[in-house]
């Protein structure tokens, strides 16, 4: 990320996501909420989920916590099998290990003056599928839907 905001366009991206996250609780730090477009806000249809170290902060419509912990332990009071970690870099990689799949876009660009970045996923995940998106006139990149599973012994 830059800014707080994504470097890129790439509407199909945001439509995998919004199909793939629907129906479930989604975790995410409070700046990453506060990036979303307001006609956004609260992710609809999804539990959202904030994590923030600022004490007080409440969201109408949102569920707040300030420990990863808490927020894991009510996703599953929620009777939530496939919770999403959605971002920043931060709550990313306070998820990563207890994280069993990854959805991840990669986007075919080098960019320049990132900020925030997904952590490092280590020799532990195989990739179990991967789906082609070419640049055409609505994605300024050419990316891949992929899915990497943990490998538990």
């Amino acid at each position: 990320g830059i800014n707080n905001d994504l470097p890129w366009h790439l509407p199909d991206d945001m439509k995998f996501f919004m199909e793939t996250t629907q129906g479930h609780v989604v975790i995410m730090g409070r700046k990453n909420y506060d990036s979303l477009p307001k006609k956004f806000k609260p992710l609809p249809n999804r539990t959202n989920v904030i994590l923030t170290r600022q004490g007080g902060y409440q969201v109408e419509d949102c569920t707040v916590f300030h420990d990863i912990d808490e927020a894991f332990k009510f996703a599953g009071t929620q009777g939530e099998n496939e919770l999403f970690v959605i971002g920043g870099g931060q709550i990313y990689q306070m998820a990563m290990d207890r994280a069993d799949v990854i959805y991840l876009t990669e986007i075919d660009a080098e960019i320049e003056n990132g900020e925030v970045f997904f952590p490092e996923m280590g020799a532990d995940w195989r990739e179990v599928s991967r789906n082609h998106h070419p640049e055409d006139g609505r994605h300024q990149y050419s990316f891949d839907f992929v899915k990497y599973e943990k490998i538990r012994d």
